[in-house]
């Protein structure tokens, strides 16, 4: 894996507060989406989540009556965690999980399996649900194409943030999660040779309303921009805190958004 990934729970990690108090939840729909592609009714279901950062998918697997157990590498973004969320918390790798096989229904990335290694994660995923569970991970995202303001927004975040990684440069996709479900990830994994889940993809649409200020601290809490230098920040947050002021004097955003699911099922 290479430097960037390995150094990825560090980032977050500086921003593990930031991270905590203004990144946005993810919707009703997607939930409702997630039982439905997976076939699992996520009330009574054990549920492993993968990279579960400060908790936000945690708490709204949680709070769907799901028993879940959250994994991360980030030692600080688990103690944000574990100090609003009642569940198990384990620090600990997507790569190598320290669980039994077969002990889940559903095992989970939200926003986060981006930053695992695609065929040993999905292997492990594999390995730890139970036949008839399934494997699923979203990622929320603006939506530009649905407002002019946004998409000079994140216009500008691409020509002043080298690491960008957004929907306005070309060639922009989600992770191939779906890609990597279909082979079944690494052959010859601690669960053995892999084997191809039934994937199914789908975009639900939503709307966020959200202060300025909390949209500007979303912000610095992406790693192209919480892995740059604190004073470049500062001038790029009082950039958009100036641009976005004009957008919205009254203070309030309405953002929309996106969220990209993709489920494989066990067979």
């Amino acid at each position: 894996m290479n430097e960037r990934l390995t150094g990825s729970h560090r980032v977050f990690d500086r921003v593990s507060e930031e991270y905590d108090a203004a990144r946005p939840h993810y919707p009703e729909a997607l939930y409702l989406a997630l039982e439905e592609l997976s076939g699992i009714r996520l009330d009574g279901a054990t549920v492993i989540d993968v990279g579960a950062g400060t908790g936000i998918s945690t708490r709204g697997l949680l709070d769907r009556g799901a028993r879940v157990v959250a994994v991360d590498r980030g030692e600080r973004m688990l103690a944000r965690l574990r100090a609003r969320t009642t569940c198990p918390a384990i620090l600990a790798n997507g790569d190598d999980l320290p669980f039994r096989s077969g002990v889940a229904d559903l095992v989970t990335y939200a926003q986060s399996w981006h930053w695992l290694d695609p065929a040993l994660s999905v292997a492990e995923a594999v390995r730890v649900t139970r036949a008839g569970g399934a494997v699923a991970g979203w990622w929320n995202s603006v939506d530009p194409g649905k407002a002019d303001w946004l998409a000079a927004n994140q216009v500008r975040l691409a020509e002043s943030c080298p690491g960008y990684i957004g929907p306005v440069l070309p060639g922009w996709s989600m992770p191939p999660l779906a890609a990597a479900m279909s082979r079944g990830g690494l052959d010859g994994g601690r669960g053995g040779a892999g084997a191809g889940l039934d994937v199914a993809e789908t975009w639900v649409t939503w709307t966020r309303s959200v202060l300025l200020e909390d949209f500007l601290t979303d912000l610095r809490t992406h790693s192209y921009m919480a892995s740059m230098d604190g004073d470049v920040v500062v001038d790029l947050i009082a950039r958009e805190r100036a641009e976005l002021g004009r957008v919205f004097p009254g203070g309030r955003l309405t953002v929309p958004m996106r969220v990209y699911l993709a489920v494989g099922r066990r067979g």
